[in-house]
C-alpha cells in the first residue's frame, strides 16, 4: 500500500454545509430591510435592546446554559450582539443606505480571518489571503467613493458600519473558542448579554422620552411594519441565521466559514432595491462585485493534486475486504471537527 505523506490533512467542507452558509446569507441579507422598517418606529439603541430582550427573557427562564466558560458567552454577546449592532443601527439611523450597509458590514469576514490568524494561529492559505485582499480592496474603494460625496458627510456612516464589522469579528472569535456541542443554546445565551447594556445606552443617549414615545402608534402602518421587521429579525435572522452560523463556526475554521458572510450584500442590495426602491451607484455595484469575488476566491475548495508526490511504502498488511452487506462509509456525512 502506498501512503502519500504530502496529502492534505483537512477534509473539504461538505456541500450541505456550504448550502447552509448560503441560507444564513439569505436570512441576514433580508434582515437589513427588516431593520430599516423597525428603525422607522424605534430609536437604534433601544431597538438593539428589544431585539435581544425578546430572546433573553425566555432563555433565562427555560433554557439550560451550555457548558461553555462565561468569558466566551460574554465575548460573543459583547462582540456580536452589542458592538456590531450598536454601530450598525447607529450608522443606518444616520444615513447609511440599507443595501450599502449590508455590503460594508461584511468587513467582518476579512477582520475575522486576520484576527483568527493573529490570535488563534489559524493558518491562512495563499488563496484565502488573496481573497481577503481582494475583498478589502473593494471595501476600501467604497469608502473612498463615499468620502467624495457631499463633502465627505457620507463617510461617517461607512466608518460606523466598519466598526460594526469589527465587533462581529470579535464575536466570531469567542464563538469559535467556545467549541460547544450545543450551538443553538449558545446563541440563546449570547442574547442574554446585550439587553441591559443597550437599554442603559438608550436611556442615556436617546433619553427616556424617546423610549416612551417609540411605543406609541404601534397599530399604525409604520408601527405594524416595525413590529413585523422586529419579528423577522428575532425569529429568522437571529434564531435561524445566527444559530446555523454558530453551528458552522464550531465545526470549521474561521477562514472557511467567515467569507460566506460576504454573500449577504447580494441579497441585501437586491431586497433594498425591490422593497425600498433604493438605488445604488454603478461604481458601488462594481466594487461590491469585487467584494463578492474576494469571498468566492477565498472560500473555493483547493484542487486535488493530479500528480502523485513523494510516497513511502507501507509494509503493513492490507485491510481485509469489506463484507458485501457492510454499509458504505460516507466521509462527507460527518462534520469537520473544529480545531
Amino acid at each position: 500500500m502506498v501512503v502519500n505523506t504530502d496529502a492534505p490533512q483537512t477534509r473539504a467542507v461538505p456541500l450541505r454545509h456550504r448550502l447552509l452558509a448560503v441560507v444564513v446569507a439569505l436570512t441576514w441579507g433580508l434582515n437589513f430591510v427588516a431593520i430599516h422598517l423597525s428603525l422607522q418606529q424605534f430609536p437604534p439603541f433601544l431597538l438593539v435592546a428589544l431585539r435581544f430582550a425578546v430572546i433573553a427573557v425566555p432563555t433565562v427562564l427555560l433554557v439550560p446554559r451550555p457548558r461553555v466558560a462565561w468569558r466566551w458567552i460574554l465575548g460573543y454577546g459583547l462582540g456580536f450582539g452589542v458592538l456590531q449592532f450598536l454601530f450598525l443601527y447607529l450608522a443606518m439611523d444616520t444615513g447609511m443606505p440599507t443595501g450599502l450597509a449590508s455590503l460594508v458590514l461584511q468587513s467582518s469576514a476579512p477582520f475575522t480571518v486576520l484576527l483568527a490568524a493573529a490570535l488563534l494561529r489559524e493558518r491562512l492559505t495563499p488563496r484565502q489571503g488573496l481573497g481577503v485582499a481582494v475583498a478589502v480592496l473593494g471595501l476600501a474603494g467604497i469608502a473612498v467613493h463615499r468620502a467624495g460625496l457631499d463633502g465627505g458627510a457620507t463617510l461617517l456612516p461607512v466608518v460606523l458600519t466598519l466598526c460594526g464589522g469589527l465587533g462581529w469579528a470579535l464575536g466570531n472569535l469567542s464563538n469559535r473558542q467556545a467549541r460547544t456541542d450545543a450551538p443553538f443554546r449558545l446563541v440563546l445565551w449570547m442574547s442574554v448579554v446585550p439587553p441591559l447594556p443597550m437599554l442603559a445606552v438608550s436611556l442615556v443617549v436617546e433619553g427616556p422620552d424617546a423610549v416612551v414615545q417609540s411605543f406609541r402608534g404601534l397599530t399604525t402602518p409604520t408601527g405594524l411594519a416595525a413590529l413585523g421587521g422586529l419579528a423577522f429579525t428575532v425569529l429568522v435572522a437571529t434564531l435561524v441565521g445566527t444559530g446555523l452560523w454558530t453551528w458552522l463556526m464550531a465545526r470549521h475554521p474561521s477562514s472557511v466559514v467567515a467569507p460566506f458572510s460576504m454573500l449577504v450584500p447580494v441579497v441585501g442590495i437586491a431586497s433594498s432595491w425591490l422593497v425600498l426602491h433604493e438605488a445604488v451607484p454603478a461604481v458601488e455595484l462594481v466594487l461590491g462585485a469585487v467584494v463578492v469575488g474576494g469571498v468566492l476566491l477565498g472560500s473555493a475548495p483547493a484542487r486535488r493534486a493530479t500528480t502523485r508526490p513523494h510516497a513511502v511504502h507501507d509494509t503493513r498488511p492490507a485491510p481485509a475486504p469489506a463484507r458485501p452487506d457492510a454499509p458504505a462509509l460516507d466521509d462527507a456525512a460527518e462534520p469537520v471537527a473544529g480545531r
